[in-house]
């Protein structure tokens, strides 16, 4: 079926009418020369006087070429039937903490220390890229929660902004509550057997309006599973901030994180290694796939180049009539018709 993608553009039709109305004539500010014998002129020059033709012959061209220029930006198509698009997956948000502990380099990636948030960029960033067939948010969480990216299928721009996250983007402190308000708020209008919310972070609930437990209860009303895994390494294990006598996991509050994934129906984590954070990814991806609603859609066959095309060719022979006659007069003198 043939429709028109914004027909409202034919509005614009006048437009070059109105412009010629309201506009003042163009002033060369030179000195005119009428004469009364044009067509004369005209023919000896070898050309046919258009200006003794009718006016609407004259301005039909133009006229044309701007209707072929308004078809094309109306983007005509050919619509097909519509197809349905079953889908299945789940409708998972990711949450990362990025308060101001979460730069602590008491984790090990590659034979390297780095900062717990890189690691959970490196080995969560593989998780998002795993997960095909699902919808895939992103929540930043410090002092506030942030949605860095809504549901989408387009795992890897999901992927870039995990990436790009810096530590303190949302604030030093830790607002876990805030964060699964903001992931039930965003999931309850999906199927209610595909919300999913992973949860991760290194601290106790710090910051926000909403405590973690409340938040727990709202997101198991609204039937939101919730994963949540704790980063950190443990004091024994040594490192920068072991030798100094700091506690890299004294702030976290796993009894709470732990209650929170019981009321949910989810799981806790705790990922103290690169090697504990990726099992914690493998059992992730052990959740079954849950059918959704399927979608429909349309095949459109995009037709705007044919009027286009019309616009450029007429375009192309205005032009050169104009130019022909000229041209003709550039001739060299041995190509000239002679008398």
């Amino acid at each position: 079926m043939f429709e028109l993608a914004w027909p409202w553009i034919f509005l614009l039709a006048p437009l070059p009418w109105l412009l010629r109305v309201l506009l003042p004539p163009a002033d060369s500010g030179e000195a005119a020369l009428k004469v009364s014998f044009l067509g004369e002129l005209e023919a000896l020059a070898g050309r046919r006087a258009r200006a003794n033709l009718p006016a609407w012959r004259q301005q039909a061209p133009f006229a044309l070429l701007w209707l072929l220029l308004l078809c094309a930006a109306a983007r005509p198509e050919w619509v097909g039937e519509p197809q349905p698009l079953p889908a299945s997956g789940r409708d998972l948000l990711v949450a990362v903490d990025v308060s101001g502990s979460m730069d602590y380099a008491d984790m090990e990636l590659d034979g390297k220390q780095v900062s717990r948030l890189t690691l959970v960029q490196h080995l969560m960033g593989e998780f998002i890229d795993g997960r095909i067939g699902d919808r895939i948010g992103l929540i930043l969480f410090g002092s506030q929660a942030y949605l860095q990216a809504p549901l989408t299928f387009d795992r890897q721009t999901v992927h870039i902004w995990l990436d790009e996250a810096l530590i303190g983007i949302a604030g030093k402190n830790t607002a876990i509550g805030d964060a699964i308000g903001l992931a039930v708020k965003r999931l309850r209008q999906r199927p209610a057997d595909s919300r999913v919310l992973v949860l991760v972070t290194d601290g106790a609930n710090t910051g926000g309006e909403i405590e973690p437990l409340t938040a727990a209860r709202l997101a198991a009303e609204e039937q939101v599973k919730i994963y949540t895994i704790g980063i950190g390494a443990d004091p024994e294990q040594g490192g920068v901030l072991g030798m100094f006598g700091l506690n890299p996991g004294l702030d976290l509050d796993e009894p709470t994180l732990r209650s929170i994934a019981e009321q949910t129906g989810g799981r806790y984590f705790r990922a103290r290694s690169s090697k504990e954070l990726e099992e914690i990814e493998h059992a992730l991806d052990q959740l079954e796939p849950v059918s959704q609603l399927p979608s429909q859609a349309r095949p459109a066959l995009a037709l705007y180049s044919w009027p286009l095309a019309g616009a450029m060719l007429l375009s192309l022979l205005l032009i050169s009539r104009e130019l022909w006659p000229h041209a003709l007069q550039q001739r060299p003198q041995w190509l000239r018709r002679r008398p």
